[in-house]
């Protein structure tokens, strides 16, 4: 029964993170269209935090964020 209840969880914070990430692409630029998108992040990263605390995550890598470095000279 636990991992039943851990499947719709982790699919419902999966979807509302989907459903977040879609009402941000509508949104012009500014502070709403950025928080909805950190909200969708949060909500992402809270389904992946759980499958870990529940021992179930998946052995593939998550992609490496992109980072912006400045040239010194």
């Amino acid at each position: 029964m636990g991992k039943v209840v851990f499947l719709y969880r982790s699919l419902a914070y999966r979807n509302a993170a989907a459903d977040m990430l879609r009402k941000a692409r509508k949104l012009p630029r500014g502070a709403e269209r950025s928080a909805a998108r950190r909200y969708a992040t949060a909500l992402r990263d809270l389904a992946q935090t759980e499958a870990w605390l529940e021992g179930r995550v998946s052995d593939e890598p998550r992609p490496m964020l992109r980072l912006k470095v400045a040239a010194s000279r």
